[in-house]
């Protein structure tokens, strides 16, 4: 029996909207994100940690005693807590360098536990490499000590030098102790007897903050998220929530939210990169790119005598080549209202300007009020 028109119609437009049911999550899911990649925890958080100690062992690339007055009063202080009285001798060692330690306390870490430090020397140390860094007191912004460093340097640099030439290769004075430092004090924070938990968005947005809390109380069934501005959102712990607020927070983590942006165009003049986002847009603009070179050259030229020649002189004769040149397509690319990111590289394509150029038009359509985005220039 033959289909029916209205059947084939009916049949064609079940699975149009079929595959769109099928494609438009899929593209929905492109833009979207974790909330643990979007946004902070309240208390979860690392703390930094700094310090200043001695590096010793150098191969005489140290700290010059006589220029660095604070490695000799570091030095002698050591030397003065181990029994060691120097205070009257000249020291004019070489293998001995001052240094800073800095480090990073991840959220929660217990006493006993090992975290990576940064030596860095503040003399005029020449390379640490083959140093080992003494006991140094690791302290927090409060001035108490959190961690405790010592170890042999992994410097990944070096600097090598003779005569009349040297070279050298990445940062000699810069080094890494992977587990360089114990913990002795981890920081007071009992995520367990919250009784709500604060969301700071990385990139505060109404909009985003929004979704947020939707998302959230979507999940959980209620009111629980409450916006507080565009960049916090609260959540309250509900009652007899199985896992407490650990658990709570181990689940809003890993929901899919789609974060919204502002337009905007970042430009970096010294690399010559360009990041454009989808949502910058253009006003109506007519474009025409092109330059002018003019090149100047000198070629200052000897003019003197015949040989055996009783007159004349000697003399420079001045000689300028001027060279001038000017290049573009001589076309004129026109954005119609309304025009989006697509428009204005298909338009700027066919104009054939580089990045560099590139910089200049953009800057020029935000000076127009063209350009419906923020330009940043770092």
């Amino acid at each position: 029996m033959p289909h029916r028109p209205s059947t084939i119609l009916a049949s064609a437009l079940a699975a149009l909207l079929l595959l769109a049911s099928v494609h438009a999550p899929a593209q929905q899911q492109d833009y979207s994100a974790r909330l643990k990649d979007i946004a902070d925890f309240e208390g979860v958080r690392d703390n930094v940690l700094v310090g200043y100690g001695l590096v010793v062992g150098l191969n005489r690339t140290g700290d010059t005693i006589s220029n660095s007055v604070f490695t000799r009063q570091s030095l002698l202080g050591m030397l003065d807590r181990l029994g060691v009285n120097a205070k009257d001798a000249a020291l004019k060692t070489q293998n001995t360098a001052a240094v800073i330690v800095t480090a990073t306390l991840p959220p929660f870490a217990r006493p006993g536990s090992r975290v990576d430090i940064v030596v860095s020397a503040l003399g005029d140390a020449k390379s640490l490499l083959g140093g080992t860094l003494l006991v140094t007191a690791l302290l927090g912004a409060d001035g108490e000590v959190y961690a405790v460093a010592q170890g042999p340097l992994a410097v990944g640099g070096f600097s090598a030098e003779g005569a009349a030439a040297s070279v050298t290769r990445g940062v000699p004075t810069s080094a890494r102790i992977p587990n360089g430092a114990i913990v002795e004090r981890s920081v007071g924070f009992s995520l367990r007897d919250m009784k709500a938990v604060t969301v700071a968005l990385r990139s505060p947005d109404f909009t985003t903050a929004s979704r947020v809390s939707a998302t959230i109380n979507a999940f959980l069934g209620g009111s629980a998220a409450e916006t507080m501005d565009s960049g916090t959102i609260r959540v309250a712990v509900p009652a007899g929530y199985p896992g407490g607020v650990v658990a709570l927070m181990t689940e809003i983590e890993k929901l899919s939210v789609v974060p919204d942006q502002h337009a905007r165009v970042v430009i970096n003049e010294e690399n010559g990169v360009i990041v454009i986002n989808q949502d910058v847009k253009i006003a109506p603009v007519a474009i025409a790119q092109g330059s002018l070179t003019v090149r100047i050259t000198e070629t200052p030229q000897v003019s003197q005598p015949s040989p055996f020649s009783s007159t004349g002189t000697t003399t420079t004769v001045n000689r300028t080549e001027v060279q001038v040149t000017e290049s573009g397509t001589g076309r004129v690319a026109m954005l119609a209202r309304g025009a989006s990111l697509r428009d204005l590289v298909n338009g700027l394509n066919s104009l054939g300007v580089s990045p560099r150029d590139l910089i200049g038009i953009l800057q020029t359509l935000k000076s127009a009020g063209a350009l419906r985005a923020d330009l940043e220039v770092r």
